[in-house]
């Protein structure tokens, strides 16, 4: 495989199509080498359209919807940023080049540690991996300009909200199937919901499925 054709394939014919814009967007995606965060048994799905499988059946997001949830995060140089979800630690890195500092949680240990040696190996000092569950966020850090959640969850917690600075923005995969769909939402004071309630503006961005992120609440099934 060509791998710098397969990669140059990917930004242009997925990403760039997908409204993915923002020139330094893309080539940020054309420095941070994918294929060192996949394992190395899926190395050749490394810029296929599709999500990757990793270690205890989690998965990386699709390349265009990680590409699209970082261009709509507009995360600065100045900022700090968590993630929650660290997975194989590719979203982390892409934060990292964009801004202050990256805080990103993983709860499954064999993650955890993937996710630190394959940011070390990356040369990737400015994101600290936690080996924690993520679905009350890290308060030790925050406040932060800037949430990622790289999954889906049912709804957004209050408490995630609450780390967020004002003018901060969360980005998440959010719903139940078949209909899930990406969102940013942007704290404008007070405390607020997912629902967009006072405090909070949500933007819906695109509809996508995405697996779930271990530690959240689930609805319940039965309603009366």
């Amino acid at each position: 495989m060509n791998i710098e054709q397969a990669r140059f394939n990917m930004i242009e014919q997925q990403i760039r199509p997908w409204d993915v814009l923002d020139a330094s967007v893309l080539e940020l995606l054309a420095v941070v080498k994918r294929e060192d965060f996949v394992p190395n048994n899926y190395r050749a799905l490394a810029f296929v359209d599709t999500e990757v499988p990793l270690p205890g059946g989690q998965c990386m997001l699709a390349p265009k919807v990680e590409a699209r949830l970082l261009q709509e995060l507009g995360v600065h140089k100045h900022e700090r940023v968590l993630e929650i979800g660290s997975g194989s630690g590719f979203m982390a890195a892409l934060l990292a080049h964009r801004g202050q500092h990256v805080t990103t949680l993983e709860i499954d240990p064999e993650l955890a540690d993937l996710a630190r040696a394959n940011l070390r190996r990356a040369g990737v000092l400015n994101a600290t991996v936690v080996n924690a569950d993520g679905s009350q966020g890290h308060s030790a850090d925050g406040p932060y300009d800037a949430i990622v959640l790289s999954g889906s969850i049912a709804e957004v917690p209050t408490a995630l909200l609450a780390q967020l600075k004002v003018g901060g923005r969360l980005a998440a995969i959010v719903g139940q199937l078949p209909v899930m769909r990406a969102v940013v939402l942007e704290r404008s004071g007070g405390h607020g919901n997912e629902r967009g309630g006072q405090g909070v503006e949500r933007r819906v961005l695109f509809d996508t499925v995405a697996q779930r992120l271990r530690g959240f609440d689930e609805p319940s099934r039965f309603h009366f």
